[in-house]
C-alpha cells in the first residue's frame, strides 16, 4: 500500500481536532475531507477509515506508543506508526517519523490483548460498568462487536417506492445493496459507497437508518388516520419512518427541545414526501401539556448513553464522564413520567433507547409502571437487542398499554 503524505497528515489533523479539541469525529471528517477537492473516493476512504479505527482504538495505540493526553503533533504520529505496524504497513521514511521498534510494538500488542479494557480500548469506567450491567461474557461479546466499523444500512421510504425498485435503482449508479432477513424495509450496502449524492436519495427514495433502530416505529403499532406523537423526534429519522408506516394519513406530532434538528426534519421529510409531520419545538412545558391525554400513539426515544451505537460514534466514549450516566438516566426518569400523560386511554406508548444499559432501560420502565403517572399502563411486550447477537445497534425497546 503506498502512503500519501498529503492524506496520513489529513489523518492527524483530524485526531488533533477530535483528541486535543474535543471536536465530534463525524463533524471533523467532512471538514478535513474539504480540505482538498481533487482526493478521490480511495483517498477519502483512507482518511475516513483510518481516522475512525484510531479513534475507536485511541487507548490501545496510546498505551502502545507510550503516550498520554493532551496528544502533541509527534505523539499523534507515534500513534499512527503503531497503527500502520499493526496493519503490516510499510513505514515510509519521513521526519515525522521517528525509528519504530516494530517487534516491541507487536510484541505490546499481544500482551495487552489479553486485557479487555486495552483490546477494546475502553476507559475503565465503562469497562466496569458494562461489566456489571451484563455480565463478565455478554459484555466481552458485546464490546467487542460495538468496536467493529458499522455497516451502511438503508430503509426503504414506502411512501414513495418499494425495496425491489430501490435496490434496482442503486444498481443503476453502481451500488449493490441486498435485503436483510427479518427488516421488511432495509438493504444493506455490500461496499461503503456515498448514497449522498446518488439520484435515488435526491428523490427521497430512502433514509439511511440502522437495521436496529428501523424496528422501533413498527414497534409502536401505528394505523393510518390515527394522532402519534413523536415527543423526542431529534432530526426525524424515526418521525420519517413512522409516516411512511401511517400511509401519510392522520397527524404526526414530531418535537424535539432543538429548534435547528427540527429544521433539518422538515428538510428530509419534504424529500420523503412525508405530507403529514407537523413540527413544534418545546420550548416550554406548556408545548406538550397541551397534547395530555390526545394521542393514540406516543413514541418517547429517550435521550441516554448511546452505548449501543458505539460502532458509529466512537468518540463518545472518550467524551463521556461517569457522573453523565446519572443526570441522563434523571432526565430518562423525569420525560417518560411528563410525556406518557399525552396517551389518551386505549393508547400505546413506546419507550425506546439506544443503550444496552439496564438502568437507562428496564429499570426505567419497571420505575415507570410503579409510579403514580405509570399507574394506569401495562407493559405489552420489550425487546433488548445486543450488536453481539444482532449483528446490528444496541437497542431496547418497550411497548406499553394504558387502560380505557
Amino acid at each position: 500500500m503506498k502512503l500519501h503524505r498529503n492524506l496520513v497528515f489529513a489523518v492527524i489533523d483530524a485526531l488533533n481536532l477530535i483528541f486535543n479539541e474535543n471536536e465530534y469525529a463525524d463533524k471533523v471528517v467532512q471538514k478535513v475531507l474539504r480540505f482538498d477537492k481533487r482526493w478521490g473516493a480511495r483517498d477519502r476512504g483512507f482518511i475516513a477509515e483510518t481516522t475512525y479505527e484510531m479513534v475507536r482504538f485511541k487507548r490501545l495505540y496510546a498505551e502502545i506508543a507510550e503516550v498520554k493526553a493532551p496528544f502533541s503533533r509527534p505523539d499523534l504520529f507515534r500513534m499512527w506508526a503503531v497503527w500502520a505496524v499493526l496493519k503490516g504497513i510499510k513505514l515510509p521514511d519521513w521526519k515525522q517519523i521517528e525509528p519504530t521498534p516494530e517487534r516491541r510494538i507487536k510484541g505490546k500488542f499481544d500482551e495487552l490483548s489479553k486485557i479487555r479494557k486495552f483490546r477494546e480500548a475502553i476507559p475503565d469506567w465503562i469497562d466496569e460498568l458494562g461489566e456489571k450491567a451484563l455480565g463478565d461474557k455478554l459484555w466481552t461479546e458485546e464490546i467487542a462487536k460495538l468496536n467493529e466499523p458499522a455497516e451502511v444500512i438503508l430503509r426503504t421510504n414506502t411512501l414513495k417506492t418499494n425495496k425491489e425498485t430501490l435496490r434496482k435503482a442503486l444498481l443503476d449508479e453502481n451500488i449493490v445493496a441486498e435485503p436483510i432477513r427479518g427488516y421488511p424495509d432495509a438493504l444493506k450496502l455490500v461496499e461503503r459507497a456515498n448514497v449522498f449524492v446518488t439520484q435515488a436519495f435526491k428523490d427521497g427514495m430512502f433514509e439511511v437508518q440502522d437495521a436496529s433502530s428501523q424496528l422501533v416505529a413498527a414497534f409502536l403499532d401505528v394505523e393510518p388516520g390515527q394522532r402519534v406523537v413523536d415527543t423526542c423526534a431529534g432530526a426525524g429519522g424515526k418521525s420519517l419512518h413512522l409516516a411512511s408506516l401511517m400511509e401519510n394519513k392522520g397527524q404526526l406530532i414530531s418535537m424535539d427541545i432543538y429548534g435547528s434538528k427540527l429544521k433539518e426534519l422538515k428538510r428530509r421529510a419534504r424529500r420523503n414526501g412525508a405530507h403529514n409531520i407537523e413540527v413544534r419545538e418545546i420550548d416550554s412545558s406548556k408545548v406538550y401539556k397541551k397534547l395530555y391525554g390526545s394521542a393514540d400513539r406516543v413514541l418517547i426515544d429517550a435521550p441516554c448513553t448511546g452505548l449501543g451505537v458505539l460502532r458509529r460514534n466512537p468518540d463518545s466514549k472518550w467524551k463521556m464522564q461517569p457522573e453523565f450516566l446519572d443526570k441522563i438516566v434523571q432526565t430518562q426518569h423525569e420525560i417518560i413520567r411528563n410525556y406518557s400523560k399525552i396517551v389518551k386511554p386505549g393508547g400505546k406508548m413506546v419507550y425506546a433507547t439506544c443503550s444496552i444499559l439496564p438502568q437507562e432501560n428496564s429499570h426505567q420502565v419497571q420505575s415507570f409502571l410503579k409510579s403514580e403517572e405509570g399507574k394506569d399502563f401495562t407493559l405489552v411486550k420489550d425487546k433488548k437487542i445486543y450488536a453481539s447477537k444482532s449483528g446490528y445497534d444496541g437497542f431496547f425497546m418497550a411497548l406499553l398499554e394504558k387502560s380505557n
